[in-house]
């Protein structure tokens, strides 16, 4: 699981960020959640950005030419990395970020 790659992906992500453990005030941890929080704004961006290339690039694109099984290899692999949430918790979340990542590439090619 811990490749060297994941290793310095995980480190790029929480560089600077402080641990629960490490915030002693409720400013604090509202501070690192809302940096936090506009760290996955732009991750979400990219990824809506990323799927949108996906879409273009797929002979079946959209709602109708989604991959079940991708999707359950992502949802696995986040779990593996966040294991507290879980992989139940985890398809929601990520169903919900790829349902608009799919509206965001229709609205797009429709705008075309």
């Amino acid at each position: 699981m811990d490749t060297a790659e994941s290793v310095i992906g995980e480190a790029e992500v929480t560089c600077g960020l402080p641990t629960a453990a490490q915030v002693t005030s409720l400013e604090e941890a509202r501070a690192a959640i809302d940096r936090v929080d506009a760290a996955l704004a732009v991750l979400l961006e990219r990824r809506a950005e990323l799927a949108g290339a996906v879409q273009r690039l797929k002979p079946v694109g959209g709602f109708a030419g989604r991959d079940r099984r991708r999707e359950h290899q992502i949802v696995e692999a986040m779990a593996r990395r966040a294991p507290s949430l879980g992989a139940e918790r985890l398809a929601r979340i990520m169903n919900a970020v790829i349902e608009a990542g799919l509206e965001v590439a229709e609205e797009s090619r429709e705008a075309r």
